[in-house]
């Protein structure tokens, strides 16, 4: 199809930028699609970053900016239990259904491994001792959030 052009992301919460998103295309190309938002979600700091989790530390920033504003923020938390949430948005025939994907962890005090992207360095998954950028990409991909959503979405055709 070769479109590359951006879709707009203007929502206030990841169900709402899935939704643009796959609307988007839905309306441009009348085809069956799916567009997903993710965000990591923070207990202690009532769901930020959230759906800002790209430009939490602003509209310029940096994933290793954005890390550094979100330990700023939580350096005196006891309560860091957060979640990387991922909400997919399937349009076909026209009607969009929405489904879910959730890993629970917390975040720790400082970045830990070079692996992964994002707010990796920072989020333990709940169950294992390491962070995301300490697993290989496989590990990580077992367990993701986006996977969790996929899998969910699978079920509708099976």
């Amino acid at each position: 199809m070769g479109f590359t052009a951006e879709i707009p992301e203007t929502g206030l919460t990841l169900e709402e930028n899935a939704l643009q998103k796959a609307l988007f295309i839905w309306n441009t190309f009348h085809l069956p699609c799916f567009a997903d938002d993710t965000g990591l979600e923070v207990d202690g700091l009532d769901g930020a970053p959230g759906v800002f989790s790209a430009r939490y530390a602003g509209p310029s920033c940096t994933p290793a900016d954005n890390v550094r504003k979100l330990l700023e923020e939580m350096k005196d938390m006891k309560d860091r239990t957060a979640r990387f949430r991922c909400v997919i948005a399937l349009i076909r025939r026209g009607e969009p259904v929405l489904f879910q994907g959730i890993v629970q962890g917390s975040i720790l005090y400082e970045p830990v491994g070079t692996g992964g992207f994002g707010y990796d360095p920072v989020f333990r998954p709940e169950g294992y001792d390491t962070s995301f950028a300490q697993m290989t990409e496989k590990e990580k991909n077992h367990i993701s959030h986006r996977k969790r959503a996929l899998e969910i979405m699978a079920l509708q055709f099976t």
